[in-house]
């Protein structure tokens, strides 16, 4: 224990044989095979049988998307909205097998009480899946999905539990592929790095993963320096860090904001406090800095034009998004909340593409939770378009040397902010999966 106070923080890193920690004072491990076996004994006490969710007929297959809305902290109101305009979009063309879609959604408020509320909802509706969420408390849903047997397609990658969790399949590889591609590809080019991040037991395993990178391109560890996960202004944080990046006058030195949805606030206090040292670089990682951020914060004219973004899929621009910008031209009716800039709802486009593509592989049988996870860990190999690498998930990934046993996409893109807009800085995807394996995670 290090004394410190628990702060929430955008990823929550956990070891597959540690239980996730919950907020305040209560602790709920994440359900192991063995949990789930004892659960479907005391079938009464757990409320259903794992795998009998959904059925097979007529009627509409249903399914459940959540994410936060209208709250102080991170917000994500484009992913629930897409996942209904998808569902017009599939029951227009037919539906799934001739089946309707059904989409409830939900919003988890950021809160951990909430987070299990949804998770209720959907055992109680029938939900045979989760799909393209985002959730920051795995500890609070995790066990009620397991319980079912529902699976969790495409979540964000919040959580360090959603690439252990059985029951889980991650479309991308969350903020540890981000943080090893960015250090990876930033090192040849780089003097010192100051990689700036919360003051928080979740913050301090994202250092190990940007190393790992680093190392790999040959390059000293990043200066890790902590900031205050609940601060307002940054900019005692941002001249320290500009004093560490700028000790080489030999090379620009790099400085990598990691603070979540505070990144923001730190650039701008960063962008004034740069005037009085040499120049540097700059570079964050997409799930802190999308295009939607980049627009907000003033475009070309903002704090991040030239830096260095990694990110899960290609820009927003890159014609292979077109399937998914059809959806939102048919269907969202003009709804502000649905962006095709948005990482959010791509994600969601890429978990309902797997979902559709796992029902329709059934054909006529019976559309259940049973029948997707069944489908899944058989070893059915998903196309997406070029958006991901195939996907294909089973019981020991890539990483599980590091204990993310679920993640099955190591692959980011390098992009930068030109004329206030994300593009490609190199073409094509960067595979991350040896770096990771060397990172030093103990």
């Amino acid at each position: 224990m290090t004394g410190r106070r628990r702060i929430r923080s955008t990823f929550h890193p956990t070891r597959t044989n540690r239980p996730v920690r919950a907020s305040g004072a209560s602790r709920v491990p994440i359900r192991t095979a063995a949990g789930l076996a004892l659960c479907a004994s005391l079938a009464v006490g757990c409320g259903v049988i794992p795998g009998t969710q959904g059925g097979s007929g007529d009627g509409p297959i249903t399914v459940m998307t959540w994410a936060p809305q209208d709250t102080s902290a991170t917000n994500k109101p484009g992913m629930p909205a897409f996942a209904r305009a998808y569902a017009r979009y599939i029951n227009a063309h037919g539906g799934l097998n001739g089946r309707k879609l059904k989409v409830l959604t939900c919003n988890d408020h950021n809160d951990s009480v909430a987070a299990a509320t949804c998770a209720r909802e959907a055992v109680n509706n029938n939900a045979v899946a989760v799909v393209g969420s985002y959730s920051q408390y795995a500890e609070s849903y995790l066990p009620d999905l397991e319980a079912a047997g529902i699976p969790y397609i495409g979540g964000y990658g919040a959580t360090a539990a959603e690439f252990t969790s059985p029951l889980s399949y991650p479309v991308n590889g969350g903020q540890p592929a981000l943080l090893a591609g960015l250090g990876k590809e930033l090192a040849p080019d780089c003097g010192p790095v100051t990689l700036v991040r919360p003051d928080t037991i979740a913050g301090d395993e994202l250092p190990p993963m940007l190393d790992a990178g680093l190392k790999a391109g040959g390059h000293t560890a990043a200066d890790d320096q902590r900031a205050a996960d609940d601060i307002t202004e940054y900019s005692q944080p941002s001249q320290k860090a500009l004093g560490t990046a700028t000790g080489d006058t030999a090379k620009k030195g790099c400085v990598i904001p990691t603070l979540g949805d505070r990144t923001s606030t730190f650039m701008d206090s960063f962008q004034r406090a740069r005037t009085d040292f040499p120049a540097v670089k700059t570079a964050a990682t997409l799930d802190s800095v999308d295009q939607t951020v980049i627009n907000e914060s003033g475009a070309a004219r903002g704090p991040y034009e030239g830096s260095y973004i990694t990110g899960w899929y290609p820009p927003a621009s890159d014609p292979r998004w077109a399937p998914m910008k059809k959806v939102i031209s048919e269907q969202a009716f003009g709804d502000n909340r649905i962006d095709a800039a948005d990482v959010g709802v791509q994600t969601t486009w890429i978990a309902y593409t797997v979902f559709t593509k796992v029902v329709r592989s059934l054909g006529g049988g019976d559309v259940t939770s049973d029948a997707i996870r069944h489908a899944l860990d058989g070893g059915l190999r998903i196309t997406t378009g070029g958006l991901t690498p195939t996907l294909r998930w089973n019981s020991q990934g890539p990483l599980a040397v590091i204990g993310l046993t679920r993640i099955v996409n190591t692959d980011v893109t390098l992009q930068v902010v030109r004329q206030g807009q994300l593009v490609a800085a190199r073409k094509g995807f960067v595979d991350v999966t040896r770096p990771l394996q060397g990172a030093d995670v103990d």
